[in-house]
């Protein structure tokens, strides 16, 4: 039986720390699902459209076999058992991340039993990155490209400028 995962997000961008990620998780499942969620809290203050962020994915990640991208809008868990998955991967930065991702996993395995959670510690030169660190850096004129990946780093540079001097304006 094939063991499917499932690495959830906004990837509002992606990071070089996300792509580390995915590339680990690829080793692990016989098949990795990338699903940029649409976050409620997040809904309107995302700089990236789900379809952007999708694209996005989908050329950083073009050269692992195993890797799909989607999106969804609704309970994690539930987008799990129409996939058959396995498996939800989080990446942790920190231990602050810890109690909130634990809190997520305890929930999806009471809405899915069948459901594992499994956390992969950041790479510690990522361990930094956050695509609001990023955001924030790149509006304020610094240089991000060695944060994000180089498939799409002129793009989302492009869009964060832009959104940047619209802010000054």
């Amino acid at each position: 039986m094939e063991k499917i995962a499932i690495y959830p997000g906004s990837f509002d961008p992606i990071t070089i720390g996300h792509l580390d990620i995915i590339k680990r998780s690829a080793k692990l499942f016989d098949k990795v699902i990338i699903v940029v969620m649409s976050n409620y809290r997040k809904v309107n203050s995302t700089t990236f459209s789900v379809e952007e962020r999708t694209e996005l994915i989908k050329r950083c990640t073009a050269d692992i076999p195993n890797v799909e991208v989607d999106s969804y809008m609704g309970l994690l868990a539930e987008y799990a058992k129409k996939k058959n998955a396995a498996a939800i991967v989080k990446g942790l930065r920190a231990v602050s991340d810890f109690e909130d991702e634990f809190q997520q996993a305890l929930t999806n395995k009471k809405l899915n039993s069948e459901l594992e959670t499994v956390f992969m510690a950041a790479n510690a030169e990522h361990m930094f990155l956050s695509s609001s660190m990023i955001k924030q850096v790149c509006q304020l004129g610094g240089d991000v490209s060695p944060f994000i990946p180089a498939e799409i780093s002129v793009d989302i540079i492009k869009k964060l400028q832009s959104i940047g001097s619209s802010k000054d304006d």
